[in-house]
């Protein structure tokens, strides 16, 4: 039996995502539509299947067709991100990154990451997480054109002398810096590790250049640029082997048993093996380009439009909106209007934001999405206009000092702008557009 005869109100959540997508413009950076390959692995008999171990070395019996796709997917990995070492079964990043800390350091030892409001991930060391919790983290920060502080992170590095430093972001529109963070861990004897997540996609097209050479690790998931499933990848490259021949294996105990996780996802693995055989083609390498032009136009027509850009624009493909120049704590105002009129993004600290990670002061913009449906330039000036006029349409609001008003005031908001004429044209705009675009893997 179907779903629709099954489980009709599963159903018709999941037709009601889809209609919402094809309306609307996914626009958060790290989101990106699979291709329907993907999805089909994903959604394969291989889900069925318990395979705890590796290729060859399984706890349960009939694994060899799994053996044959976790395998394919190694010799994928490594080969788009040349590498010597790739492990395919994290789950996603923070487990990814989770068997990095257990392969390379102790409990307690120093870790240094780039700070959480300033662009960086939860799992290099904010306070909030197990990386701090069970490591003594020491954060590097922006400086206020939104680029790494390097003066800061040499002076760090050398007065903490971390085991471990990340270079990698969740929200750094520049091009990360992996040789001269390679030359301060280098210089301390940490092991540098590269959270490529973000931009993997446009690692392996050659749009953005590479951690291998620098790098002793390498973690990534596959469901960004890349354009995969949910999933990570650890890779050790032949500089970490080199660090430590048994970097590999460490990393491998680290994932599993060590790690935080069981057996494997299978059909994830397999859909991760489709998507980097997508990813090594020369359609992939074009598409990939098309991200980064896209963001640049985007980024452009924003700034044109007197939107202020965290460093002035983008290396790769997102960008931070900065609205501290109407106020403090707006991003979940323009995220929550831009909602309403059919433009999907996520609210986000800015550098040395005056406001709290709750009610940060930015919004955060990606391209992958979009130009997964085929939207180029032309279509990125369309899309700037209207963000800037929801940008105009939210400035004059303000965020109570008082905690206890601003539910309150929120829920006014939200009144106001659902009744908006501007963005209800907007809407119908956006609309229009979204039907000439369709998304590869929804019919």
């Amino acid at each position: 039996m179907t779903l629709k005869q099954t489980d009709p109100e599963v159903y018709e959540i999941i037709e009601a995502e889809k209609q919402r997508r094809r309306e609307g413009l996914e626009m958060i950076p790290s989101e990106n539509h699979t291709s329907p390959a993907v999805l089909e692995a994903l959604g394969s008999i291989l889900t069925d299947k318990y395979s705890e171990g590796y290729p060859g070395k399984r706890y349960y019996g009939g694994n060899e067709f799994i053996d044959k796709v976790e395998n394919l997917a190694i010799e994928r990995a490594k080969k788009a991100f040349l590498v010597p070492y790739a492990n395919v079964q994290a789950y996603s990043g923070t487990p990814a990154n989770t068997a990095v800390y257990l392969a390379a350091c102790e409990v307690g030892n120093m870790i240094m990451g780039q700070s959480l409001p300033d662009g960086g991930h939860l799992s290099h060391g904010a306070n909030a997480t197990f990386s701090a919790r069970f490591y003594k983290s020491q954060p590097y920060h922006v400086k206020s054109d939104g680029y790494i502080d390097f003066d800061e992170v040499w002076r760090l590095a050398r007065e903490h002398k971390p085991k471990l430093i990340w270079v990698g972001a969740s929200a750094y529109a520049r091009q990360f810096p992996f040789a001269e963070m390679a030359e301060v861990a280098d210089e301390i004897g940490a092991w540098l590790a590269a959270d490529i997540a973000h931009i993997a996609g446009l690692v392996v097209a050659g749009v953005h250049p590479s951690p291998a050479p620098h790098a002793h690790i390498i973690t990534t998931t596959t469901h960004k640029t890349l354009r995969g499933p949910r999933g990570a990848i650890v890779m050790a490259t032949q500089k970490g082997l080199e660090k430590d021949p048994d970097l590999g294996k460490k990393i491998d105990k680290a994932v599993f048993p060590g790690g935080v996780q069981g057996g494997p996802h299978n059909h994830q693995t397999a859909a991760i093996a489709v998507a980097l055989k997508e990813a090594m083609t020369p359609e992939f390498k074009e598409y990939a380009a098309q991200i980064t032009k896209n963001a640049k136009v985007l980024a452009a027509g924003l700034m044109e439009r007197g939107v202020k850009i965290v460093s002035g624009g983008t290396d790769n493909h997102l960008m931070l909106i900065d609205l501290t120049p109407y106020g403090n704590g707006l991003g979940i105002f323009l995220e929550e209007a831009l909602d309403m009129a059919g433009i999907t993004a996520n609210k986000n600290t800015v550098p040395q934001d005056p406001s709290s990670p709750f009610y940060p002061s930015g919004l955060r913009l990606g391209t992958p999405c979009i130009t997964t449906r085929g939207m180029k330039e032309k279509e990125m000036t369309e899309i700037a206009a209207w963000i800037a006029r929801v940008v105009d349409l939210i400035k004059d609001y303000q965020l109570p000092e008082d905690k206890g008003e601003r539910k309150s005031y929120l829920r006014n908001f939200r009144k106001e702008v659902a009744v908006s004429e501007t963005l209800k044209k907007i809407k119908e705009e956006v609309i229009e557009l979204s039907k000439k675009f369709p998304i590869p893997a929804i019919h």
